[in-house]
């Protein structure tokens, strides 16, 4: 089931990414006139297989899309916790004493903060600092102080930034020339969908991928702690190999079964927290699809008069089985890999 959901999501990410004759995302075309039209097998026509939304796009190709971006989103957030629990937990417990506490006490830290509230702050800022670098008031702003003061300076006059902005405070006509020229010197910037999308997709990967791997880092610390007082690694240490090579030829490749469970584990995790966050409106952004924003998008449309159901049971129906499949998987690799497990 999570290959074919696999294929089906990740594989046709080009087609359903790509644009139909009319220039328009795929996920992205409908049309008025097939607004809320139900799944063909229940009789209502039109051949849409899953229905469509309430702009008439397709279901089917929204939730296949939505499926690819959540999986991206998974699986790089689960790459990037890996790499730095790794990382991170193994230098403290390989290193061990202050350096260990000290790293530690980090993390402990972290755990404490809101997560949540994190991510609320880190859109915002985010979002500011696009719409900052699109509307360029600063540079006019600037702009505008510099003229101002070369003005004032070619008269003869000494002028100071604040002697600047209140000649033009008193001069209204020349604020307002000055504004329109910065305007013209510096128009704001032109920035695609596409793009923007790129950025909420970032911001959302950073914020989950910067919180999940706290629980690797620990797990990893104490993996390395119980390895490195065996044997094979005093004796390495005994015959005077430098500390870097005994941790990436001896140490490491004892931990891949550990990644390994925990990265499969990471997987449905960092899902559901996009999931979560989309259908708060603070990850995914419409029109790019996920299914979290198809399942925030679909619960409008569920009330006893006229009813949808089909745009909040399929984003969820298929989110509910990924995240199943992910867990029973991972389990299944956590049971393989303990020799505890084996056993009985």
């Amino acid at each position: 089931m999570l290959v074919l959901l696999l294929l089906a999501c990740l594989g046709t990410l080009p087609y359903t990414m790509g644009t139909d004759p009319s220039g328009e995302a795929r996920y992205n075309a409908g049309s008025l006139d097939l607004a809320r039209v139900g799944p063909w097998w229940t009789g209502a026509g039109r051949g849409f297989w899953l229905g469509s939304d309430t702009l008439g796009r397709s279901e089917l190709i929204r939730c296949l899309a939505g499926g690819g971006v959540s999986l991206v989103v998974g699986l790089a957030a689960a790459a990037i916790s890996m790499l730095i629990g790794t990382i991170y937990g193994g230098i403290a417990g390989f290193a061990g004493g202050r350096l260990d506490g000290l790293m530690m006490r980090v993390v402990d830290v972290l755990y404490g903060l809101p997560y949540v509230l994190l991510v609320v702050l880190l859109a915002v800022a985010t979002d500011s600092v696009v719409g900052e670098l699109v509307s360029r008031q600063r540079e006019r702003a600037k702009w505008v102080d510099s003229q101002a003061i070369a003005a004032i300076q070619a008269d003869g006059r000494s002028a100071t930034l604040p002697q600047a902005r209140a000649e033009l405070a008193r001069n209204r006509a020349w604020s307002a020339q000055l504004d329109a020229a910065a305007l013209k010197a510096l128009p704001p910037r032109n920035i695609s969908a596409s793009t923007r999308s790129l950025i909420d997709l970032s911001t959302l990967l950073v914020a989950i991928s910067g919180v999940s791997w706290l629980t690797m880092a620990r797990v990893i610390r104490g993996q390395v702690m119980t390895i490195k007082s065996r044997e094979f690694v005093l004796a390495a240490r005994a015959i005077g190999l430098p500390p870097a090579r005994v941790f990436v030829r001896h140490v490491l490749p004892n931990l891949w079964g550990t990644i390994f469970v925990y990265a499969a584990l990471t997987v449905p995790q960092a899902m559901l927290q996009e999931a979560f966050l989309s259908f708060l409106g603070i990850g995914v952004k419409p029109p790019m699809p996920s299914w979290g924003s198809l399942a925030a998008e679909g619960l409008a449309e569920i009330n006893p008069v006229d009813s949808s159901w089909w745009l909040i049971v399929f984003p969820c129906l298929l989110l509910g089985v990924t995240l199943l499949c992910l867990n029973l998987v991972g389990e299944a690799l956590r049971r393989s890999l303990d020799p505890k497990g084996r056993a009985s």
